[in-house]
């Protein structure tokens, strides 16, 4: 299983074009597997993404939710007491952005790679990426 941040859901939705190579065959090798862990953090950025019209897919958010979910292989998976201790103490190589560091534990405590497109995260220590 594999990791997306939310670019890459976001982009794999909508603009694949911006997927790398490596990233979308990640992501098509995991949809034929055990698929894609969907962090719910995710959804709340998508919302607010949204509410900012940075993002403009054209439908509903809850409609757009339910196209993205149903894309892929998704399992969602929220955040537990070993992801948010875990994002809280990730070191300082991770930006300070509260869902990167929640999508960074997410990763590392499902031992799953993280297909981002963001440098503080491809170039951290701590968690393996994809991209």
């Amino acid at each position: 299983m594999i990791v997306l941040d939310t670019c890459a859901i976001i982009w794999d939705a909508l603009e694949p074009k911006k997927l790398s190579r490596v990233a979308k065959t990640a992501i098509k090798s995991a949809n034929q597997n055990d698929g894609i862990w969907f962090c719910e953090i995710s959804l709340w950025e998508i919302a607010m993404l949204m509410s900012k019209k940075r993002l403009v897919p054209g439908t509903s958010y809850a409609q757009f939710i339910q196209l993205v979910l149903n894309s892929n292989q998704y399992h969602l998976v929220g955040l537990n007491t070993e992801i948010a201790e875990l994002s809280a103490n990730l070191p300082s190589q991770i930006n300070a952005d509260p869902a990167d560091r929640i999508i960074a534990a997410t990763a590392i405590i499902k031992k799953s790679p993280l297909v981002t497109a963001d440098k503080n995260l491809k170039f951290a220590d701590a968690v393996t990426t994809i991209w």
